[in-house]
């Protein structure tokens, strides 16, 4: 008996009990069941299978939508700079879509040998795989995995990519026999409605890579460095055999499992026929490492060449409606739809001003440096710079806030500018004809009372009075000394003269906020250097204001315009007017003048700004061809004020701040960088027959005829007298002399007396004038 009993227990141990079998004849059963009314739904002959079950199933079927809406992918925005040199990318998911013409032959045999050998010779289904997986899975304990067609799996990555729920996400991913037959149902529509070519193109682009890589380009890109379409064998069979468990097989972080499934997969490609065992061996050979080039994807702002300026586009275009009715909409598109945003940056001066922040203001100081360029006449913003990197890390002086543009787009509340807005004032005086040449005694310190000031509506009424003070001496001063000297008593008391109104409605209509009180001459009020460098490429580009823009076009993700952004400008004075405050302010540059230690190599004007509780201290100064805006301004790592005085800024210890000794190298070591990329060109010289007073240096007319001479001295602004003869050994008749002599600087408008010569040298010395 007890041998009888183990000869059984052997039998039975080598086969199975009568239970699994059953199990097993139910589930083949009803497999052949479902594949019956799944093959019925493909018109392709499977006898014998009808019943109940497949009646319920085919309803079950009949019930989903007939198809499946086919939502475009996400892709990835990029955004280039002026030359179209890439800055930054931004994206949810790194995708970037290619044509199956754009993906090389290599890749798609692989795809295709690995995971779907018969995908152009079947239909939705790959009857044989399918029920191989199905009696298989249910042999290892019902798992449903396996056997799907290249159609099928797109499906899968369709229904997850659309879900927007966490039921849905559940519902495409979960194990279960109901998820293969909604799989299929759809799989069929696609195969009905769509090429095989379509249905590949879709599944590599759709397919996940690991390592963030989404679709086969950019997998290309990261794991390789190379395009899609230039992948050859051993590459493309690396990235096929990723798609099956792209983190296992992470080349990455699991380089052997990576290499030896990539082995698997051609050594697949080697039993199709695709290529010879032979040639499968000898790429085997190669080590996967030698064959890795990998390439980073940076996402977002942050890890971007010019992340203050990155930002700034983005905060621009998220108020455009072109990319969406809300907010979030826009900001979808911007992370997912693929766009190409083509901007204003060039990186020749972003890389100078970011040199030359960086080496004036350090991230942890107590302060904040900043710096904007503008090109006048565009409007185009070619670099922004501050010294505080952007990030969350406030210990190591990170911030988010962006200092260098208006509050509406960087969320900072800007800076008080100090006398940079007397130009306004200056411009306004010029308009109304007030002589360049005017002469205001200006005290070191008075009291003017309200009523002195008009506003558009009347005297202003404040709190009686305003009691200025200079900090640069006290005199006599016409506008141009005045504005170069930046005299607070002078600009106070030309005020009274030009009104508020003009002056401030003009700052207002070049992008700044002023209030309506006196003493916003002496900028009170907060802003930006973006906004200050987009108001001064006003006077280089003689009077016409252009709104700044960071992008001039979008396209969306196959390469068609969504939008193109113009030039936005206005004329917002008359030429003459901007040609003599150029006048004016390049004797700030010039020996003298508080810029003239960072005046560069081509002609410039500009103004100094600080304010009175020394908090910030500002340059801002121009070429006709360039426009930037300095600034450094006290604040704590919440960006609340702070006084410079008695601060170590850059490592250098500041006693007194003052725009032209701490804002002022900022701008000149930035433009001094990029000089030679800019032009040489000279500012227009103020019409005398337009602007009263105008200074001009009278010109050497020795030696030439008194028609030429004439000629010129009128073409300068000058009224000429004839003086007569004098003795010199010039040849007689030319002139020998004017007065006053050349170089002189006198008014538009003023007398130059010409004095011809005699031909004859004074035998005393001293020359003697004739009756002529």
């Amino acid at each position: 008996m007890p041998s009888r009993m183990s000869s059984r227990s052997a039998r039975s141990q080598g086969r199975p009990d009568s239970g699994r079998v059953a199990a097993h004849l139910a589930v083949m059963a009803a497999v052949a069941v479902v594949m019956g009314v799944l093959t019925a739904c493909l018109a392709i002959p499977f006898a014998g299978l009808v019943g109940v079950a497949a009646k319920d199933v085919s309803r079950g079927m009949v019930n989903l939508p007939e198809s499946l809406e086919a939502k475009d992918l996400s892709q990835k925005t990029r955004i280039y700079d002026v030359n179209g040199n890439l800055i930054a990318s931004l994206y949810d998911q790194n995708r970037i879509n290619v044509p199956l013409s754009s993906i090389s032959r290599p890749m798609v045999k692989a795809i295709v040998a690995i995971e779907d050998y018969r995908f152009y010779d079947h239909g939705a289904l790959d009857l044989r795989g399918t029920l191989r997986a199905f009696i298989t899975n249910q042999a290892n304990g019902g798992a449903v995995q396996g056997g799907s067609s290249i159609t099928q799996q797109m499906v899968k990555q369709t229904l997850l990519y659309q879900a927007e729920t966490d039921a849905e996400r559940k519902a495409a991913t979960e194990e279960t026999y109901a998820r293969k037959i909604r799989e299929l149902r759809y799989a069929i529509a696609f195969e009905k409605n769509h090429t095989k070519d379509w249905i590949l193109e879709r599944y590599l682009n759709i397919a996940y890579f690991g390592d963030g890589a989404f679709g086969v380009q950019s997998a290309a890109r990261h794991f390789f460095s190379k395009n899609a379409k230039d992948l050859n064998l051993l590459e493309s069979a690396t990235l096929a055999g990723l798609v099956k468990n792209p983190v296992g097989y992470d080349p990455i972080d699991n380089p052997e499992r990576a290499e030896s499934r990539r082995n698997v997969v051609l050594d697949r490609m080697a039993q199709l026929g695709v290529l010879t065992e032979k040639k499968a061996e000898r790429l085997k050979a190669t080590p996967l490492e030698e064959t890795l080039k990998i390439e980073t994807a940076p996402n977002g702002c942050q890890q971007s060449r010019a992340p203050f300026f990155c930002d700034y586009v983005v905060s621009w275009l998220l108020k455009d409606p072109v990319l969406g009715d809300t907010p979030k909409e826009r900001r979808t598109t911007l992370k997912n739809g693929g766009l190409n945003i083509h901007t204003t940056i060039d990186l020749d001066m972003q890389e100078a001003a970011d040199d030359s922040v960086s080496s004036h203001v350090y991230p942890q100081d107590q302060a904040i440096g900043g710096l904007a360029m503008v090109e006048p006449g565009t409007g185009d913003v070619r670099a922004l710079a501050q010294s505080r990197p952007m990030g969350k890390d406030k210990a190591a002086g990170e911030t988010y806030l962006n200092y260098v543009v208006p509050k509406e787009y960087g969320n900072s509340n800007g800076f008080q500018a100090g006398s940079t807005f007397k130009v306004f004032v200056l411009a306004s005086a010029i308009n109304q004809g007030i002589p360049l040449s005017t002469y205001i005694s200006s005290p070191q310190q008075m009291f003017i009372p309200d009523s002195e000031f008009e506003t558009c509506n009347g005297p202003y009424v404040g709190d009686g009075g305003w009691d200025v003070q200079n900090s640069t001496g006290s005199g006599s001063y016409n506008l141009y000394t005045g504005t170069q000297q930046s005299v607070n008593t002078f600009f106070a008391q030309l005020e009274t003269r030009t009104g508020m109104c003009e002056p401030v409605k003009l700052a207002r209509s070049l992008g700044l906020s002023p209030g309506m009180n006196p003493s916003w001459v002496l900028g009170d009020s907060d802003t930006s250097p973006l906004a200050m460098a987009s108001a001064y490429a006003t006077f280089a580009a003689r009077g016409l204001y252009c709104e700044p823009r960071p992008v001039t076009q979008v396209l969306d993700s196959s390469g068609q315009v969504l939008k193109d952004f113009p030039n936005q400008c206005e004329q917002a004075m008359p030429g003459a007017t901007a040609d003599a405050v150029n006048d004016i302010l390049r004797g700030v540059m010039e020996p003298g003048g508080f810029g003239q230690n960072i005046a560069i190599d081509k002609p410039s004007a500009g103004k100094t700004g600080t304010t009175q509780s020394g908090r910030s201290v500002w340059f801002v100064g121009y070429t006709p061809t360039l426009a930037a805006a300095a600034m450094l301004a006290g604040a704590n790592d919440q960006g609340q004020w702070l006084e410079l005085g008695g601060q170590t800024v850059g490592g250098q210890y500041i006693s007194e701040a003052s725009g032209s000794g701490y804002a002022g190298p900022i701008w000149g070591d930035a433009m001094a960088a990029i000089s030679a990329k800019l032009p040489y060109e000279d500012f227009a010289p103020p019409p005398g027959d337009y602007i009263a007073g105008v200074l001009v240096p009278v010109p050497d007319v020795t030696g030439q005829s008194v028609e030429a001479a004439t000629t010129a001295l009128q073409a300068a602004g000058f009224t000429v007298a004839d003086g007569g003869q004098v003795d010199s050994d010039a040849e007689a008749g030319v002139v020998a002399s004017t007065s006053p002599e050349a170089g002189t600087s006198l008014s538009s408008g003023d007398t130059v007396t010409l004095y011809t010569s005699t031909g004859t040298a004074s035998t005393n010395g001293r020359g003697r004038k004739g009756r002529g």
